[in-house]
């Protein structure tokens, strides 16, 4: 398999969601470049339209007229936020700091993921949750003014923190989250940006009262998530080279690019620059032979949406893979560990469950088979790169899915190894 040419990845899917959030309770006009126009943003979109705000159909440059810090209005029906953890978790922590109440709603896979962890530092905070059955959606938030909170994790969630830090923003008082580890930072990235008064010190974030967020220009840099799954494909090639612009390399999103390069892959950076607070450069990669490798719990955070392609790399290039400490894998739009696993073994690799994580056992060998992704995007696209190697055959069920984050990723998988 030779691969050649460059690749552009659409706009990543963590900054999207914010910068539709975050122009929405600003004051004045922003514009949002690159927004990633894929189903899961749609459906912040189409939650924020319910809550009052003017968001006009995407295209490459769009721009939003915020409401302000407390304009948001109270929805006429439940907000469907469709398979999007981003859209709920991010907007109940905007919810709960008006004085209105709105019921979550969304799809099957959607619903059956943990809402709890939220729900704990908004009810602190002052505001109540409740939820029809166990801790999923559907789920009613009922906003208040809120109160000050201190508030420690326990683990590590880029979703939690940007629920109390949002909650926090708009009632206008101080808020600090502690997290095990910590996880991605573009929330705070984008409200620094905006003016807001927010300090990052290692693994806890502490912002302080702000009476407003100023309009900015937001550039949405390409996705890094999407972007592994071509660094993978370049790293299993046997010739050529492929460059993929404009990624976000934001130090918190990288563990899957230096994993790879602690592996032997020979991956470069190329123009880095920092735009909107994020750190945007370009990857070359070519082509080498890896080596076996073995990743632990304080890795996870900043690969937690490419471990499928991980597994997927090592089962391609025969090497051993050992994973821990990723627990919260059991908990996304699939669990991600049973599913990876299972997907494996159907194509004829050796691989392992761990109860927090798995194991990828060498052999370079053809792999065949079809793979049910359960409805995940990420696994999807991660046995699809497999099929992409030269001598596999993998047919994927359910291949539309891919749709979540990043819709053309079959023509430009077809493209970069024409």
């Amino acid at each position: 398999m030779k691969v050649h040419g460059s690749v552009r990845m659409p706009g990543d899917k963590s900054i999207s969601h914010r910068a539709l959030i975050l122009s929405s309770l600003a004051e004045g006009e922003s514009l949002i470049r690159g927004i990633l126009d894929s189903e899961d943003v749609a459906s912040t979109a189409r939650v924020l339209r319910a809550l009052g705000v003017d968001i006009p159909p995407f295209a490459d440059a769009i721009r939003i007229v915020g409401v302000g810090l407390r304009g948001l209005r109270p929805p006429r029906a439940s907000l469907d936020c469709g398979n999007s953890g981003t859209t709920t978790r991010l907007v109940a922590g905007m919810v709960a700091a008006h004085p209105f109440s709105a019921r979550f709603e969304g799809d099957e896979s959607l619903s059956r993921r943990p809402m709890k962890r939220i729900a704990e530092p908004l009810t602190y905070m002052g505001a109540r949750v409740d939820f029809e059955k166990g801790d999923g959606l559907p789920m009613t938030v009922r906003g208040v003014d809120l109160r000050s909170i201190d508030w420690d994790t326990g683990g590590s969630s880029a979703q939690v923190k940007s629920a109390v830090l949002l909650a926090g923003v708009i009632a206008g008082v101080e808020v600090r989250v502690t997290e095990k580890i910590r996880s991605r930072d573009h929330t705070e990235r984008m409200l620094r940006a905006m003016g807001v008064d927010v300090e990052n010190d290692h693994n806890q974030v502490c912002l302080r009262p702000s009476s407003r967020l100023e309009a900015v220009e937001f550039e949405v840099p390409g996705d890094p998530s999407s972007a592994a799954m071509f660094v993978a494909l370049a790293a299993m090639a046997d010739e050529g080279e492929l460059v993929l612009e404009d990624v976000c390399l934001n130090p918190t999103r990288a563990g899957f690019l230096a994993a790879v390069i602690r592996m032997g892959g020979d991956v470069s950076r190329e123009g880095v620059r920092e735009i909107s607070g994020e750190q945007i450069g370009s990857l070359r990669i070519r082509p080498a032979p890896l080596d076996s490798i073995s990743i632990g719990e304080a890795e996870i955070p900043a690969m937690i949406d490419e471990v499928p392609i991980l597994a997927c790399l090592a089962a391609g290039s025969g090497v051993e893979l050992e994973i821990t400490g990723a627990a919260e894998l059991r908990v996304k739009e699939s669990d991600r560990i049973t599913a990876v696993v299972e997907n494996l073994l159907r194509i004829g690799a050796d691989a392992e469950e761990l109860p927090d994580g798995l194991r990828v056992h060498g052999g370079k060998k053809a792999l065949a088979g079809t793979i049910d992704p359960r409805g995940d995007h990420r696994i999807a696209m991660a046995f699809g790169v497999l099929g992409a190697v030269r001598g596999n055959r993998v047919e994927i069920q359910d291949a539309k899915s891919v749709a979540v984050s990043y819709p053309g990723f079959w023509s430009d998988l077809k493209r970069a190894v024409a």
